[in-house]
């Protein structure tokens, strides 16, 4: 098996399930020694078990990534345990449902310290390693719902329309010293994402989103996460929009 990453250093954070799981296992695939990171500690145990079953190696670091300290525990702990980091993927992220009328405005500050906080200090903490390396790559996960708001959207898509400005801002201001950033931005995928939405008819709308017959599979964005990370150095994809082909009109 041709293996890309081989003798590379990566962090997932958001990797116990959905795309951040399946980034950490293609990243293992394509050689990649992996850091992972997320609240669900008891998941991450098992994906390091079956990254090392399949020949990989692998670390759980667990920590949730809207605190400030387990953020950059995170990226301090990979560095300390595993010698550099080379990669980053900001995967960690939630949806909620969050219109305007009669609005819970901590349900906006939730949305906004988990998908745009949470990667500004994993980032903030990653990049003077990857400076000092002279390399490093940062992929964020972001969301076609931060190209377009929608009624019931405006949390979810003002952090990733957030996160998609700021992660080119990182681009523009680390490429010429080599450090690549990318903003990949996924359509309806087949995921978690709407189980911890606390509108019930929303969360259900969601979930159906998600689970319909031709939405994006969790490995097709780790797989184009891999693709990316391969591309030679002189080349930055530096934003990339996967959806399902059944989705023409989003």
């Amino acid at each position: 098996m041709t293996q890309p990453l081989a003798g590379k250093v990566a962090l997932v954070t958001g990797a116990s399930s959905g795309i951040g799981e399946a980034a950490a296992l293609c990243l293992a695939e394509a050689g990649a020694t992996v850091a992972l990171s997320a609240r669900r500690a008891e998941r991450l145990a098992g994906l390091v078990a079956r990254i090392e079953e399949a020949g990989g190696r692998a670390i759980a670091i667990p920590g949730d990534m809207a605190v400030e300290d387990d953020a950059r525990r995170a990226v301090a702990e990979t560095v300390e345990r595993l010698g550099r980091i080379d990669i980053l993927v900001n995967s960690a992220g939630i949806m909620e449902a969050g219109g305007i009328e009669n609005c819970d405005t901590a349900i906006y500050r939730r949305v906004i310290d988990i998908n745009l906080m949470g990667t500004v200090y994993t980032s903030a903490a990653a990049v003077p390693h990857m400076l000092e390396q002279g390399v490093g790559d940062i992929i964020t996960i972001s969301s076609l719902a931060g190209r377009k708001g929608g009624p019931m959207t405006s949390a979810y898509s003002a952090s990733k329309h957030a996160v998609n400005f700021m992660t080119d801002g990182m681009r523009q201001e680390l490429g010429g010293r080599n450090i690549r950033v990318t903003t990949l931005m996924p359509g309806a995928t087949e995921t978690e994402v709407g189980d911890n939405i606390s509108d019930p008819n929303w969360r259900a709308a969601i979930q159906a989103h998600v689970a319909k017959d031709g939405a994006v599979k969790p490995r097709d964005i780790g797989e184009a996460i891999v693709f990316i990370l391969a591309m030679p150095r002189r080349t930055n994809i530096s934003e990339i929009s996967i959806r399902p082909t059944i989705d023409t009109s989003a």
